[in-house]
């Protein structure tokens, strides 16, 4: 079976207005593009969050992804259709989130590698202003949770009107404790919209409480709003290498799908640098907008258990979980029943191949484990063992000498890619639905507690043809089993050149 990301371009479609639509004034309102930036990794939630199924992909604080609710918290404001600029890798999943939403995008941009945020944005920008619009973007990661969703757009449209009378705009958090994790913004106003005297590094404590105590400090949020235009403008007077580099990017852009490719190896080329570097801290008439919306960027579990449902003991419980004479502890269970006794101030989070027991004050310090997985190179920082794919999804049950077993389902209409294997033969048996199996010149149709043995070098492809899933077992017997052994002749995904 298949072991990369992909997406069915059937179950994704753009709505070609978002494309046509003009930025300019329309029944006297000037429309806003959001600009969802879906990259990084999160490797202080890990188990969780893996380098294949990052945070924001994830259902962390309710039934949504953090991606999903960026988007929710949109509805209601006079936006387009939202542009996202995710890594090459997490394209499907960010598609398949977004028609689970019925959103649409007005462009789903794809970094072949990642150079931080200064240029990701460029790329929304140049392809924003593309066809001689000129919107306000309103720069956000999908990987915030914002709780009171009102202050959040109210926010927004004081930020909006800023930008049209030509500023650049910040949103600063309203600081409630002495944070060393985030960087501060120093502003000229406790209270109102303000200039921005200054972008200030993560201090350390001291620094930090004198911050919190002046009162003149907000948190950077890491969200912006300016028109396209103004952008593109200030990051050429300040850094023209990178600009140069993504109008390079731009000239060569392929849309596959619903996807805007940009030339990789021009932006390979470009420097990596973050907007707050590149253009913040650099720009003139810069304004902060204080924002009081229940922000967390979700740094960490500990961050998750801040903001978390608790219970009369202080613990926040996910799963199947019975805490006996336990307080203070963020406790997570994918799919065991989790028992604690007599603990206290601890992180526990069950996934089905991984399990992470940590002291609560040395939440950071998980991303330490994280990179012993790399040194040992293993695989649990990548994959999870259940895997989705945009024909559905499989979960390695159990593996040992030449052999592996899978629990593969494709959903309704899909189909996988046809190919063969060198060094493996595979058994399939249907435990629920109908499949489509081509093998060599067959075509043979199978249903519940049926099974078709696909020999070492044959051609086969596997189809749900149904309206229901289609579950079925997969057993691999061969000398290699690695997913790099995969021969494809055709795909609907466009993994054949």
């Amino acid at each position: 079976m298949e072991n990369e990301l992909t997406f069915d371009k059937g179950y994704y479609q753009i709505q070609e207005g978002a494309k046509t639509m003009k930025s300019n004034d329309r029944e006297g309102i000037q429309m806003i593009l959001p600009v969802i930036m879906a990259g990084g990794t999160g490797s202080r939630l890990w188990p969780m969050s893996r380098k294949k199924l990052p945070k924001q992909l994830l259902k962390l604080d309710g039934d949504l992804t953090m991606l999903q609710a960026t988007v929710d918290r949109l509805s209601g404001l006079s936006c387009m259709e939202p542009s996202v600029i995710c890594n090459e890798d997490y394209r499907f999943m960010v598609a398949e989130q977004l028609r689970q939403m019925g959103s649409a995008t007005s462009a789903l941009i794809l970094e072949p590698v990642g150079r931080n945020t200064a240029p990701a944005i460029a790329l929304a920008a140049l392809e924003a202003t593309r066809h001689g619009d000129d919107p306000i973007m309103l720069v956000l990661a999908a990987d915030h949770i914002i709780r009171d969703v009102k202050a959040f757009q109210q926010c927004v449209t004081d930020g909006a009107a800023l930008v049209k009378q030509g500023k650049i705009v910040t949103f600063g958090i309203v600081v409630t404790h002495p944070e060393t994790g985030y960087g501060y913004i120093k502003a000229a106003s406790k209270h109102d919209a303000s200039a921005v005297e200054a972008f200030v590094e993560k201090p350390n404590a001291e620094l930090a409480q004198q911050y919190f105590d002046s009162g003149d400090y907000f948190w950077n949020s890491g969200m912006f709003m300016f028109k396209a235009s103004c952008y593109l403008e200030e990051l050429g007077k300040h850094r023209s290498d990178i600009l140069s580099a993504c109008q390079q990017a731009m000239r060569k852009v392929d849309h596959d799908l619903d996807f805007t490719r940009v030339d990789a190896a021009a932006f390979a080329a470009c420097p990596s640098e973050s907007i707050d570097y590149a253009v913040m801290e650099k720009a003139d008439d810069v304004w902060v907008v204080p924002m009081d919306a229940g922000w967390n960027d979700v740094g960490s579990w500990t961050a998750l258990k801040d903001i978390g449902d608790k219970d009369s003991d202080g613990n926040v419980c996910h799963g199947d979980v019975i805490a006996y004479n336990t307080c203070n502890s963020y406790i997570r269970s994918e799919n065991k029943l989790i028992a604690t006794v007599g603990l206290d101030n601890v992180i526990i989070v069950e996934t089905k191949d991984a399990l992470l027991v940590a002291n609560g004050d040395h939440s950071q310090d998980i991303k330490k484990i994280v990179d012993q997985l790399k040194a040992d190179g293993r695989v649990e920082h990548v994959f999870h063992r259940e895997v989705y794919r945009p024909w559905g999804k499989y979960d390695s049950i159990d593996a040992g000498e030449r052999y592996q077993v899978k629990r593969i389902t494709v959903k309704p209409a899909e189909k996988l890619s046809v190919q063969m294997h060198h060094h493996r033969a595979e058994h399939w048996v249907v435990v629920s639905g109908t499949a489509k199996v081509g093998r060599d010149d067959e075509e043979i149709i199978l249903t519940e507690n049926e099974s078709v043995y696909l020999p070492l070098g044959c051609v086969h492809w596997l189809e749900n043809p149904g309206k229901i899933p289609l579950e079925l077992i997969e057993v691999q017997v061969g000398s290699y089993l690695g997913e790099d052994d995969i021969v494809r002749f055709e795909d609907r995904y466009g993994r054949v050149k």
